[in-house]
């Protein structure tokens, strides 16, 4: 835009200005009757329709998974991805604060009055990537299998020890099949192609490394998890 295109342009603009209609209270009184239909019309719902409030909690239950709303699912997945505790400040705060401070001060940066998208490449780079890895995240999260799923299939004989390794948070450190985080432990998939039966269960009850012991489980529970892992070849 040269400086003739630009001084036309504020002549029309100064003369649409003075035929339109002022911000306040016109826009105002709009946006503001629009907005009270909209909860009105919510409130009207909730008590003809109700709401969904869910099965009553149950603080005893050792199977429940919490899972975020639909809307928290790229944090959610976040927090997976960047797992360990130095890393949860990152996730959870300075990761999303990054984003949000972008987003707020892109017109102050790309301030070009051009308004079609392919002469904007700046905002039109910022948009798309935030669009995105959004989307990704909240997709990878919304299909991640709950801290206490193990799709992997079984054998009868072995269920009740692949029933301990997934309430005993197993999960949190290894991977099995689909299931898990592949970190900081090994892959446990075909463990018991590579272990015999007899250094599983050793390491279940010392705990070698960073692994805590899982003696307290009870020499019945420790079998049956060492004969589960020992199955996966």
């Amino acid at each position: 835009m040269n400086r003739a295109e630009k001084e036309a342009y504020l002549r029309d603009y100064e003369v649409l200005k003075k035929q339109g209609k002022p911000f306040f209270p016109y826009a105002v009184l709009k946006d503001s009757t629009m907005a009270l239909v909209v909860v009105l019309v919510i409130a009207l719902l909730s008590i003809v329709l109700g709401a969904e409030q869910g099965p009553k909690a149950d603080p005893t239950t050792t199977t429940y998974v919490p899972r975020p709303d639909w809307y928290f699912f790229f944090l959610f997945e976040l927090l997976r991805v960047l797992k360990g505790p130095n890393l949860v400040l990152f996730a959870t705060i300075i990761i999303p604060t990054i984003g949000m401070v972008v987003l707020l001060i892109l017109p102050f940066i790309d301030r070009g009055p051009e308004r079609r998208p392919e002469r904007r490449p700046v905002a039109m780079a910022v948009f798309v990537l935030t669009v995105i890895s959004m989307a990704f995240l909240t997709y990878a999260g919304a299909n991640t299998g709950a801290p206490s799923q193990i799709d992997l299939p079984a054998a009868p004989q072995y269920e009740p020890g692949k029933e301990v390794v997934a309430q005993s948070a197993c999960l949190a450190c290894h991977k099995l099949g689909d299931n898990g985080n592949a970190g900081p432990g090994p892959q446990l998939t075909q463990i018991g192609a590579r272990i015999p039966r007899s250094a599983i269960l050793r390491s279940l009850v010392a705990g070698p490394g960073i692994m805590p012991s899982f003696q307290g489980l009870g020499q019945k529970k420790l079998n049956e998890v060492a004969d589960y892992l020992a199955s996966l070849k």
